[in-house]
């Protein structure tokens, strides 16, 4: 197969490009300038596929919009972090920017082209149910909430739209916290565990929709190649946990313990209060249509998954 990855670079999708390369497609990197790691990293698959680096504006149109056309798949994984920065009226800006306009682009060029992916997975997010559902048990089925990242959702997936129109199969993977090494929560709560400095953020009461990089990748793959996965779905573990639960199970599995709880005036400071709310909320999500469609996970359970990532063994093998 074809496939071409926005945001190839990230964790997610260059656990992605390595899994299509290994099973022999040919992988097309949407990136902003080169990306040797992940070349590297393919280069070490051993299997018969390669990787092809397109240079692309992802907010403004451009000839790399013609990359798409004959692609067998087309993967919209970019977004400027939500967690890196507080969340000014520049960054809020961007944060949309990044996300909707690069979707409605790609929408467009898939639109337009004469041979047609047959699929379009642009990512989304469980932030699209609200940051106020507390103890609530969310799907699919659940109604979006009203801030600014249950907006930002919203509105990243209307903007796939011209796909839609043109008869292109549009699935939206609803991510929760991916934990994977190399990026991510993960990587930046593990040091912090391992210097004996770790803890829940917040009272910790709040649940942590997670959910291990392989069945991330594996669900990709299954939405890629599955006609019959349409729509959204919740990409989260079955077992979401809360806060308290979460640092205890990361601290057991780092041999550590998980005491040193971060207040919220603490996490308000260093973020800015808005986007602290992000961090001090949580969706108790699950992922029930993939469960319904028969997708099984690999780490349905967070101390599996944990023990697995704390462990020597490479988290895209076998993937």
């Amino acid at each position: 197969m074809r496939v071409v990855v926005s945001g190839g670079t990230g964790l997610v999708g260059k656990a992605l490009a390595h899994a299509r390369v290994a099973r022999g497609d040919q992988v097309v990197i949407l990136t902003r300038g080169p990306a040797r790691d992940l070349a590297h990293a393919c280069s070490e698959c051993g299997a018969g596929g390669k990787v092809e680096f397109v240079s692309w504006t992802p907010e403004q149109a451009g000839p790399w919009m013609g990359i798409v056309d004959g692609a067998d798949a087309v993967v919209h994984l970019a977004g400027a972090s939500v967690a890196d920065e507080r969340w000014t009226d520049e960054r809020k800006r961007l944060l949309r920017s990044s996300r909707i306009e690069s979707a409605r682009l790609l929408a467009e060029a898939i639109a337009k082209a004469k041979a047609k992916p047959s699929v379009f997975i642009s990512v989304s997010g469980v932030g699209h149910y609200g940051m106020k559902t507390g103890d609530e048990i969310v799907t699919e089925e659940s109604p979006a909430g009203d801030d600014f990242l249950a907006t930002l959702t919203s509105d990243w997936e209307a903007a796939a739209k011209p796909a839609e129109d043109a008869g292109v199969r549009v699935v939206h993977p609803r991510f929760g916290l991916v934990l994977g090494r190399g990026g991510g929560l993960y990587q930046k709560l593990a040091p912090i565990f391992k210097a004996f400095a770790g803890g829940p953020l917040g009272d910790g009461k709040q649940y942590v929709p997670w959910v291990h990089l392989r069945d991330v990748v594996r669900a990709l793959e299954a939405m890629i190649e599955r006609s019959d996965l349409v729509g959204a779905y919740n990409l989260t573990a079955p077992e979401p946990v809360t806060m308290n639960s979460f640092a205890d199970a990361l601290g057991a599995s780092l041999n550590r313990p998980s005491l040193m709880r971060v207040p919220p005036f603490a996490i308000k400071m260093a973020m800015g209060a808005e986007a602290a709310q992000a961090v001090l909320t949580g969706q108790r999500a699950i992922p029930k249509r993939l469960v319904d469609a028969g997708f099984a996970f690999v780490f349905p359970d967070l101390r599996s998954a944990l023990a697995d990532l704390a462990s020597d063994t490479r988290e895209v093998a076998n993937a």
